[in-house]
């Protein structure tokens, strides 16, 4: 097996039914946030840590993908006869990483996603982002939990402390912290708060051995009937170790309204060019109240 991480999966065959109507014709991957769709988010954060092949899992409806991290001739063409350098630059920075896409002809689950790359992971190590769990710009979780990888030599999860009313929306693990991290004894999906071994929920950053697939094709549908990631991790766990890595700093849940609202706001708090009036209208909007 290899061991060097030089790839990213991005699962992004979802139907984002909990932004309808605005996901019937276009991925929830590329909604915004200020002027950078979610998935790019993700890419940028893989691209700081050195990596540079990308596998994008798409479906019905996700083209706009493809087309977004493809060249557009025309539309630099204009660019350049306009003098719009920046902007240019803007477009073309990731230009050079190389994407391959696949098709999930039904919607399985993240498990069977995932399974789905097997043909261009082979036996490589590779990174898992699900982009609607949207990190600061300046996170270093990733480049944090690669050096961790780079020390075990075995799968790293991110995971964060939740609320115990919401553990049945997450994969929780049970472990022991150790220099750090936290060894994984079990993990659980979506338990129900009396019965979750923690509160410790997994959020969409992983690390994960080419070995997984091997359980991935054998695993049954669990929760919501779909081929569930953390089902196959319960049964890896039992064969070698695997370590829960808590993520610093704040992390957004881009796939829920709310979510994606508090991380419009404050992104939009972040850029220079928006920061100073966004910051007057909304002081100004809440006296309205």
């Amino acid at each position: 097996m290899a061991t060097t991480i030089r790839k990213a999966i991005f699962p992004a065959a979802g139907l984002g039914t909990r932004f309808l109507p605005a996901t019937k014709a276009s991925p929830k991957e590329m909604l915004p946030i200020v002027d950078t769709p979610l998935i790019q988010y993700g890419v940028e954060e893989c691209v700081r840590c050195g990596i540079q092949e990308f596998i994008i899992i798409t479906g019905k409806n996700k083209r706009a993908i493809e087309d977004h991290f493809d060249i557009a001739f025309e539309l630099e063409e204009k660019l350049k006869s306009t003098g719009k350098q920046k902007m240019l630059e803007v477009i073309n920075k990731l230009q050079e990483i190389k994407f391959a896409y696949i098709r999930q002809r039904e919607a399985l689950g993240l498990g069977h996603a995932i399974l789905c790359a097997k043909p261009f992971v082979k036996d490589e190590p590779f990174v898992v982002i699900l982009s609607d769990d949207l990190l600061d710009p300046d996170s270093t979780v990733l480049k944090e939990m690669m050096s961790i990888y780079e020390q075990k030599k075995s799968p790293v999860i991110a995971v964060e402390d939740v609320p115990r009313a919401d553990v049945q929306r997450y994969g929780i693990i049970d472990g022991k912290m150790h220099d750090g991290v936290y060894e994984i004894s079990d993990l659980v999906e979506k338990p129900k708060p009396e019965n979750a071994p923690s509160t410790k929920g997994i959020i969409g950053r992983y690390i994960l051995t080419p070995d997984i697939f091997d359980i991935l094709e054998k695993q049954k549908p669990g929760a919501g009937g779909e081929i569930q990631l953390t089902d196959a991790l319960r049964t890896l766990v039992k064969k070698r170790p695997i370590y829960g890595y808590d993520i610093k700093g704040r992390r957004y849940d881009a796939g829920d309204k709310l979510g994606y609202l508090k991380a419009t706001v404050d992104f939009a708090l972040r850029n220079k060019e928006l920061a100073a009036d966004f910051r007057k209208f909304l002081i100004e909007r809440v006296k309205t109240l």
